[in-house]
């Protein structure tokens, strides 16, 4: 494993950021920014082999010329797993996420989501999926939703969240074998395995998909390209009235995406930002 880090003003991370979000098929394994405590930004990036830490710094070194990006051979541990443990219980609205480390007691009005520290994307800890738990309190307000679909579940933790508060079932997807494998496992932990299973598929044409709509809910987390590119496949699979929370995407590409929904008989609800991140909120329009 190697390790791709730049430091250096926002724009250009941003910049760096998007060309390894955005190159299909990245070199890059998972790709982070983050603000520095001194008004800098980081960029951090993980590939499996040199050639591809090195092919990620390339892409670095073009698109934002003023990064330096330092490449690093990482020991043959879980590193992803390594830098979670211990991270502290999130607090999201009524939700508290946190690993069996830190949920020692349950919280009176509250509601818990056991996620031990993994591979799989979402902890809680992150700005998008925070926002995403931020968001789906926004929807509870109006009730609570019956059917989900939670696209790029990652650990499950979004509709995990949603069966503990009264779904009646939800359906997860990932493109990740061992992603479906963590989400299946954390929905065994939260005692939620008989409502929500999670399927590897990629898109939303999957028979499974299809057959169960429409859903009342519907989460999207991932990036800003393929939730644009999957507006056409996911807003059909919205009931009348319902719901879909999208994030994954910075602060200054939500006209590309919301666009993207609003063009087709959705209207924003809410939005919220968090470290760089939003979260849009949309509903389904219901003629008069």
């Amino acid at each position: 494993m190697y390790q791709i880090s730049a430091k250096g003003p926002r724009a250009a991370i941003e910049t760096a950021w998007d060309v390894l979000a955005w190159t299909d098929p990245s070199p890059a394994g998972a790709v982070d920014a983050k603000e520095d405590p001194r008004l800098t930004w980081r960029l951090d990036a993980y590939a499996e082999t040199l050639n591809d830490a090195e092919a990620s710094a390339a892409l670095i070194r073009e698109a934002a010329p003023e990064l330096n990006p330092v490449v690093e051979a990482l020991p043959d541990r879980d590193w992803v797993t390594l830098s979670l443990e211990g991270l502290p219980p999130v607090h999201a609205g009524r939700f508290i996420v946190a690993g069996s480390h830190a949920l020692t007691r349950t919280s009176p009005g509250k509601t818990d989501i056991l996620i031990e520290a993994g591979p799989a994307f979402g902890t809680g800890h992150h700005g998008t999926t925070l926002g995403c738990l931020l968001g789906y309190e926004h929807v509870l307000k109006g009730g609570v939703p019956s059917k989900v679909l939670d696209v790029g579940t990652g650990s499950g933790v979004l509709a995990i969240a949603a069966i503990k508060t009264g779904a009646e079932r939800a359906i997860g997807t990932e493109i990740d074998v061992q992603s479906v494998a963590v989400a299946n496992e954390n929905a065994r932990k939260n005692n939620v395995s008989d409502a929500f299973k999670t399927y590897q598929t990629r898109g939303a044409t999957n028979r499974i998909i299809q057959s169960a709509a429409p859903y009342d809910l519907i989460f999207a987390n991932i990036l800003a390209r393929p939730l644009t590119r999957l507006a056409p496949n996911l807003v059909p699979l919205i009931g009348p009235g319902g719901h879909i929370i999208l994030s994954g995407l910075l602060t200054r590409q939500e006209p590309l995406v919301r666009a993207a929904y609003t063009g087709r008989g959705l209207a924003l609800v809410k939005r919220i930002r968090k470290d760089g991140w939003s979260t849009l909120v949309l509903r389904r329009v219901v003629s008069a």
